[in-house]
């Protein structure tokens, strides 16, 4: 089921008009229903995987907490994190990690026919299984044990972020389940905003966009250096729109119940670096991937050397949990890569000593944030080709783009010769507003504008966002880009 479907807009109402009629003891219960309900619409089969998963977890985090001996507590951690990796690997990683295997054997002249296993992947299991170890970790940290299984139960499957995120903290979670909430219009008035908001961003930016991204992936060799700059960025947007409109649809339904659930995004295309790109996108992953995985690793305490070495076992790590192919880690590395060098050029500005000043002066702030979202656009190339070689041929091209840009004339861009009413002015005159957008946004949250407008804006934009999706609404809507994680 997804957000942007005919079955959601027919289960959200439902599902809230019960919610908010039915005794407080009752809530969670119908919702633990309805989250069930909305996850097997896909394959009602793995209704048993992630009840399974929240079983088994529900009955051995507590094995840790009654450990007296660190060494035992280590022992059930490493026997929980075990079980949910290998579970994720099972389902997720199962062909890529044998298409590994007979890659090595090629190289020795061994021919070898893996077997079919006809594993379809869940929706969502990267995003409860990171739940789940969460959980696991912050128990064996001293962390209080979740008493209630329904509430443990709710807290993995609660269909707003079930999907694809934002990955919830437990402890932030759970407790909003005790509160006897009252109804408040202020739950549908900000709700039904953030909801119409994130439609927007997903139907008319995102999947407009897609029809030039498709384009230009597909078949890179019809296009010039100039036209794939182009198409890198409406990737950019692309994914942005599409993902930040899932997580305005999954925080707006689920503020409909009076819950809430973290922000995901931070005007990323505004970041001066990449460091501070990765605080703001994906916020919820990010900082799952700091505290689960770089600081058990080491994080900064061992040197330059090891913290380097975390940073990108990290990175490379978040890029492969994104999806079973070796370009998602390729992008993992690239991303681990310019992480580092961003922190050996911060190390070096402070060195020479110029590191105080620069960071002062708006030319060069304005400097790093082209330049960092350049560097960002090159590694969505990665995350977006279907192989490392369509990748490569693509980011050689766009390093050919200052040389043919002396040469520039507006015949050697091959999109202009797409005359599609929706492709042409989405890569035309969209990706410049969606630039100029963000400044005009970060500047209106600074005045407080944005946040809070007064009633009558609220309600004419609400209107017109609902004009909108009526009439640029594409043919068709493809799913989310984060369900396949």
């Amino acid at each position: 089921m997804l957000f942007n479907s005919l079955q959601y807009l027919v289960f959200l109402p439902t599902v809230f008009l019960l919610f908010w009629l039915v005794p407080h003891r009752l809530r969670v219960p119908l919702l633990l229903v309805a989250s069930y309900v909305f996850y097997m619409s896909w394959r009602p089969i793995y209704g048993l995987l992630i009840f399974g998963l929240t079983l088994g977890n529900f009955l051995l985090v507590p094995l840790i907490a009654k450990a007296q001996e660190t060494k035992q507590k280590k022992i059930w951690l490493g026997v929980v994190v075990a079980a949910n990796l290998i579970t994720l690997g099972i389902f997720k990683y199962a062909y890529f990690g044998m298409g590994c295997v007979k890659s090595g054997l090629n190289l020795f002249g061994v021919d070898w026919h893996e077997p079919h296993l006809h594993i379809i992947l869940p929706l969502g299991i990267s995003f409860f299984v990171f739940e789940f170890i969460h959980y696991a970790v912050e128990v064996y940290r001293g962390k209080p044990l979740v008493a209630k299984f329904m509430d443990f139960a709710l807290f993995a499957s609660f269909f707003p972020t079930q999907i694809a995120g934002p990955i919830k903290r437990y402890m932030d979670f759970i407790p909003q389940l005790d509160i006897p909430a009252k109804f408040k219009w202020e739950y549908i008035d900000e709700g039904m905003q953030l909801i119409l908001v994130g439609l927007c961003k997903k139907v008319l930016v995102a999947d407009n966009l897609a029809l030039v991204v498709q384009a230009g992936f597909s078949h890179p060799e019809k296009f010039g250096s100039l036209d794939l700059w182009l198409i890198t960025y409406a990737f950019a947007f692309q994914i942005f729109f599409d993902f930040a409109g899932y997580t305005d649809i999954a925080r707006g339904s689920a503020l409909l119940f009076g819950y809430k659930v973290p922000i995901n995004f931070n005007l990323p295309y505004l970041a001066a670096n990449v460091a501070d790109f990765w605080h703001r996108w994906h916020i919820s992953l990010s900082t799952w991937l700091r505290d689960y995985l770089f600081i058990p690793l080491g994080g900064s305490r061992g040197g330059k050397w090891l913290t380097n070495r975390n940073l990108f076992i990290t990175m490379a790590l978040g890029g492969l949990w994104h999806g079973a192919a070796s370009h998602y880690l390729a992008w993992g590395v690239y991303q681990g890569v310019v992480l580092i060098l961003h922190r050996e050029y911060v190390e070096l500005l402070k060195r020479v000593g110029v590191y105080e000043k620069l960071v002062a002066s708006k030319l060069y702030h304005v400097f790093s944030v082209v330049c960092t979202f350049h560097i960002v656009c090159v590694g969505w190339v990665f995350f977006r080709a279907e192989t490392e070689t369509s990748a490569m041929q693509i980011i050689t091209k766009l390093l050919q783009a200052p040389v043919d840009l002396l040469h520039f004339t507006t015949s050697q861009l091959s999109i202009l010769q797409i005359r599609d009413p929706i492709i042409f002015p989405s890569v035309i005159l969209i990706v410049p507003v969606l630039m100029i957008s963000q400044v005009v946004v970060n500047w209106l949250s600074d005045k407080k504008i944005y946040k809070n407008p007064p009633w009558a804006i609220q309600v004419g934009m609400m209107v017109a966002m609902m004009c909108l999706l009526t009439i640029f609404s594409p043919d068709t809507s493809p799913r989310f880009i984060y369900f396949q994680f």
